[in-house]
């Protein structure tokens, strides 16, 4: 175990930065698949090999769900200005009811899972959601929102949040860069959830900038490199990796609200990927859960450690 340190920053070349975007919004078409991808790749002789190849099973679902969807219902054009206004999320997490295009979504979603190799559990979890009647949807619904899912229902939820992450993802994708505005400390400019992860980028025009990516709609916001994502303090940051990794992917932990988050060195290794990556790194959530730190981040995927 690697004794925390000090915040340390690495050099960046000259003429490589520019003054970063304060939002970048996720592509749809691509998000799920790449992130399928990389976690294919991570199961190769990791020890979660099973669960991960899992879950890329389920990213595939979550691209090939789009398939001839219908167009989400976007806020209208005086909820977007108020929300801009008065810097609140556009696309209000807390506000969301289940509509027809999310109806869909979440049925085919579960219909496109069903045919995935999983463990039983996970299997009998599935078709508990499959035949669920509404008020049940719209509870789990509730609760994967306010990030409050039961552990003993996790599996089901986890295909709840795998649905609502894709409508998430396409409401984000139609919004315009622009409109968004700083909401508060760890909280999505978007839609007002919680970071996965932070990760430092390799982008051109802001390479090494760091930036935390929704743990719903995947929108990245820009953060500073020297304070605390969860409750923005400058005071008391520190980093833990296990012993033996590489470094790419690093517990940020403070010690104003005893909590961290991972941060990923995306800039060194443009393979790394916030949501796969995160469940890849349990050990590193374990190592610093000793240390009696909470986890600032969510991750339906990930819950339950």
């Amino acid at each position: 175990m690697n004794k925390p340190s000090t915040p340390r920053y690495d050099a960046v070349p000259i003429g490589r930065v520019a003054a970063p975007p304060f939002a970048r919004l996720p592509d749809p078409l691509t998000i799920f698949a790449v992130r399928a991808g990389r976690l294919r790749a991570l199961a190769e002789a990791h020890e979660l090999a099973p669960y991960l190849r899992f879950l890329a099973d389920l990213c595939e679902c979550q691209h090939r769900v789009q398939e001839e969807l219908p167009e989400p219902d976007m806020p209208e054009a005086v909820v977007l200005r108020r929300a801009h206004d008065f810097g609140m999320p556009p696309i209000d997490r807390s506000r969301f009811a289940m509509d027809a295009t999310f109806e869909i979504t979440l049925r085919r979603m579960l219909d496109l899972a069903a045919a995935i190799d999983m463990p039983r559990d996970a299997r009998v979890a599935l078709s508990r959601i499959r035949t669920a009647n509404a008020l049940a949807s719209c509870l789990m619904i509730r609760d994967v929102l306010a990030d409050t899912i039961p552990v003993e229902a996790i599996a089901e939820h986890a295909y709840v949040a795998a649905a609502l992450q894709v409508h998430f993802v396409r409401l984000a994708a139609r919004l315009e860069t622009k409109s968004l505005v700083p909401v508060g400390d760890g909280i999505c400019p978007c839609c007002g959830g919680a970071p996965v992860s932070s990760v430092v980028v390799g982008w051109e025009g802001a390479f090494g900038s760091r930036f935390c990516v929704c743990s719903l709609c995947a929108t990245y916001w820009h953060v500073v490199r020297i304070k605390c994502t969860i409750c923005g303090s400058t005071k008391g940051v520190a980093y833990q990796e296990v012993d033996g990794s590489d470094g790419s992917v690093k517990a940020e932990i403070c010690d104003n609200c005893h909590a961290y988050l991972k941060i990923m060195q995306q800039h060194h290794n443009p393979a790394l990927e916030p949501v796969a990556d995160d469940v890849a790194t349990l050990a590193l959530d374990l190592l610093v859960r000793d240390g009696d730190y909470r986890r600032g981040a969510v991750n339906p995927f990930l819950l339950g450690y």
